[in-house]
């Protein structure tokens, strides 16, 4: 049995709820089945039930396994039990391949509805584009079309809530002009060097829930930094509270109201981020983490073209640096 409970909390007016700390699934390189597949079961052992996979992770399938497995071991008792979260790639964001895209999630997972289905990036690729994609590959999206294919999904049962991830305070504003259903989620790097403020106030008045990926910075990925962990101020709390430097970064952004998604592959550390509901960072802690200077550190380079949808960081993420 998980020796430790993970709390769920309510996303907006949905009525719905999130477990509070999910199991990332990106596994770099992209397409490394059997880690992937042992670490998900690893992690719903452990007593993680919030899985967040994505099309462009080719962590679908070794996920669906894993959870298969975890059914016939007893370890789970339904699917119901789970909180699966998937992502529609840039090669599908256009009005007619969502459905067929998120079909194909399913078929990948094995199962018959999503909890939580996001738009990955705010930008479309060109058709058939893979990972790693080109710069010419990038092409403008029409949110409004994509957004009621992703309303049409929900209408459909095949997801229980839609989303977004990576959206700036612009786009988030710019896809409520015309949403029939508002996102329940944004899907966004969070952590005491990216504390997301002006958003997380946004999407709070606008009754959208932020989910906060890469709560350590990232650090391996292809996108990370290694700036959080090096960052003297967490070291210092770490130290005096006799906690682990992750643990005080899950602890904060636990704080502030949103949920997280952490990898790992280590049982050990596992384990770590989710023990974090039996203590509280105090005022001084909080006070001093509010003041570490301020920096992205997934800032999608890759999504910047001369001849794209955006030519620089500062239109990419709309001045949000």
């Amino acid at each position: 049995m998980p020796t430790t409970t993970i709390p769920h909390v309510l996303l907006g007016s949905t009525g719905s709820t999130i477990p509070v700390i999910g199991y990332g699934t990106a596994e770099v390189p992209f397409g490394k089945y059997e880690a992937t597949r042992q670490f998900a079961l690893q992690a719903i052992e452990i007593g993680y039930r919030h899985f967040d996979t994505a099309s462009a992770y080719q962590s679908e399938t070794p996920l669906g396994d894993a959870i298969a497995e975890a059914l016939k071991l007893g370890l789970i008792k339904s699917r119901d039990d789970l909180f699966i979260t998937s992502k529609l790639f840039g090669s599908d964001a256009y009005p007619h391949l969502v459905l067929p895209a998120l079909r194909k999630t399913l078929e990948n997972l094995g199962m018959d509805y999503l909890d939580l289905y996001l738009i990955h990036f705010p930008v479309s690729l060109k058709p058939d584009s893979q990972v790693p994609f080109e710069k010419e590959d990038i092409v403008e999206m029409d949110f409004e079309s994509v957004w009621k294919a992703m309303e049409e999904c929900k209408d459909l049962g095949l997801t229980k809530l839609i989303g977004v991830s990576n959206f700036t305070c612009k786009k988030i504003d710019k896809l409520l002009t015309t949403a029939r259903i508002p996102p329940a989620v944004n899907q966004v790097e969070m952590n005491p060097i990216w504390q997301q403020k002006k958003l997380r106030e946004l999407c709070n008045e606008k009754g959208i829930h932020i989910t906060a990926f890469s709560p350590l910075g990232g650090k391996g990925t292809p996108w990370g930094s290694s700036k959080v962990m090096e960052s003297e101020v967490i070291k210092e709390i770490a130290n005096t509270r006799g906690k682990t430097l992750a643990q005080v970064c899950m602890r904060w952004a636990y704080e502030q109201g949103v949920s997280i998604v952490t990898k790992s592959s280590n049982k050990v550390r596992m384990q770590e981020s989710i023990d974090i509901f039996n203590w509280n960072l105090s005022t001084d802690d909080l006070i001093k983490i509010d003041q570490i200077p301020q920096s992205r550190l997934c800032v999608a380079e890759i999504l910047v073209s001369e001849d794209g949808p955006h030519r620089s960081l500062m239109e990419l993420w709309d001045g949000e640096m």
